[in-house]
């Protein structure tokens, strides 16, 4: 799982800035997470900004008082960079280029992206990285399709976690998860929402979800009878871990980090620590066992269809990786 935070996104906007020509006179963002982008490499740049709209309408941002530059209407404009903060099929880029080629304008369009995958550069002039997929970025992390593969801890996640005065296994804590406020409601259909909440708490915690719009597949709780008999099984995450082995899930959201880590160590497949805002990774070794072991399985399952698309993304892989080189020479 590849993942990039608001931090590395402001690193890689400041490497994109330092290898672009040096006549690019505004910055475009595609929004919505396109602006984000355009808003740092335009400082980077010491460019105005606009969205899309702005462009079609010849519609400035303000640029505040450290902003002196030459540019200051679109009069001054030769030459634009339209940015996303991501490519991944190329829709939207696709999207914005036909609607900005239905316009008269009188200076030189270009197209540039943050983040590509692998085929990413057929659709722009320019790039900072190639982050392949399956990728995740902090800012769509709870709202990103990749959900519905996703194991996500409730507690300290999509809700805080209880104080020591709540925690008690009983009326207190009862009240706590029927009416403690939500920290993040996910728009997308979450795979398996694991949480080491008592089993005897379901009927609160579904009737919590269903209050606030979370949708889920499935809903995996402790089985112990107690909080006292959970405590002393101490196996909060390797619980979590047997059930993100056990399912076909792609990334676990939790919320401590130590559990992160732990899950990390037996699951041997990432965890996204949400109180730490990091990415918590298995060793090289540990991630391509069991990659291999998935493979091996799809392999015997279905040979001939595991075959050819193997073929086919080894291909691909060769034909993008010479074309992104050629081009990066050709920009040179």
């Amino acid at each position: 799982m590849n993942y990039r935070s608001v931090s590395d996104l402001g690193a890689s906007a400041r490497q994109l800035a330092q290898s672009l020509p040096g006549d690019i006179d505004l910055v475009v963002g595609i929004p919505r997470s396109g602006l984000l982008a355009a808003n740092l490499l335009c400082l980077h740049l010491d460019r105005p900004m606009t969205d899309v709209d702005g462009l079609c309408e010849e519609r400035l941002l303000q640029t505040g008082h450290r902003y002196d530059g030459s540019v200051s209407s679109f009069e001054d404009i030769d030459r634009v960079l339209v940015l996303d903060d991501s490519v991944k099929s190329g829709t939207q880029m696709t999207e914005t280029k036909a609607r900005l080629a239905e316009e008269n304008f009188s200076f030189e369009l270009e197209y540039a992206a943050i983040y590509i995958s692998k085929r990413g550069h057929n659709f722009v002039d320019h790039w900072a990285e190639v982050v392949d997929t399956p990728r995740v970025f902090e800012w769509n992390l709870m709202h990103h399709p990749m959900l519905k593969h996703s194991c996500i801890d409730i507690d300290g996640v999509l809700c805080r976690d209880p104080t020591a005065d709540e925690n008690d296994d009983g009326p207190k804590y009862r009240e706590f998860i029927t009416t403690v406020e939500p920290q993040i409601v996910p728009t997308e259909r979450v795979g398996w929402l694991v949480t080491n909440r008592l089993e005897k708490y379901r009927p609160e915690t579904e009737q919590w979800l269903a209050e606030h719009g979370i949708e889920y597949e499935e809903l995996v709780m402790c089985q112990a009878s107690s909080m006292e008999e959970r405590q002393r099984r101490a196996d909060h995450a390797r619980f979590k871990a047997r059930i993100y082995d056990e399912t076909d899930a792609e990334l676990f959201i939790e919320s401590d980090p130590h559990q992160a880590n732990e899950i990390t160590k037996y699951a041997r497949k990432p965890v996204f620590c949400y109180e730490a805002n990091e990415m918590f990774r298995p060793g090289m070794v540990a991630e391509a066992y069991t990659k291999s072991n998935d493979y091996l399985s799809r392999l015997a399952t279905e040979p001939v269809t595991f075959v050819t698309r193997a073929s086919m993304y080894v291909a691909s892989w060769s034909y993008n990786t010479v074309t992104m080189a050629a081009h990066k020479y050709r920009n040179r």
